[in-house]
């Protein structure tokens, strides 16, 4: 590989973040807007309908890269919160127990804790403003 591949990163970092959290943006769509269509929605104000919501609010500001920090905070954390609530318990194996997404999910947005945003982020727009000043 060229050496000059590391000046992709902090772009591919940005791709990382929207692509991860349009994922996740899309759970919440599903759950709290019912857009696209569920086969079932959760009732307002059950665990998972607040999942949802906090999937769709965070998930969000996540995609847009704002305050990217404590919001993949939050996420990882229901991330992982759902894996042990709503698999662990079925299997050992995540590929049996149907929790793939949700380990996946918690430990990007936990790389995200401590990565940032990226340059293509409100959070990188923000913060080159304030250089300039």
């Amino acid at each position: 590989m060229p050496s000059s591949i590391h000046l992709l990163q902090p772009h591919l970092l940005s791709l990382l973040r929207i692509v991860s959290s349009l994922v996740l943006f899309s759970y919440g769509t599903q759950k709290i807007l019912h857009f696209p269509a569920a086969a079932s929605v959760p009732p307002m104000g059950s665990l998972s309908w607040i999942a949802g919501l906090i999937e769709l609010i965070l998930g969000f500001l996540v995609l847009v890269g704002f305050q990217t920090r404590i919001a993949a905070f939050v996420l990882s954390g229901l991330m992982a919160f759902a894996y042990f609530i709503g698999h662990a318990g079925k299997s050992f194996y995540p590929a049996q127990n149907g929790g793939v997404a949700a380990i996946l999910f918690c430990f990007v947005f936990l790389y995200l804790v401590a990565a940032g945003a990226g340059p293509l982020s409100v959070d990188g727009l923000m913060k080159r403003n304030r250089a300039v000043a």
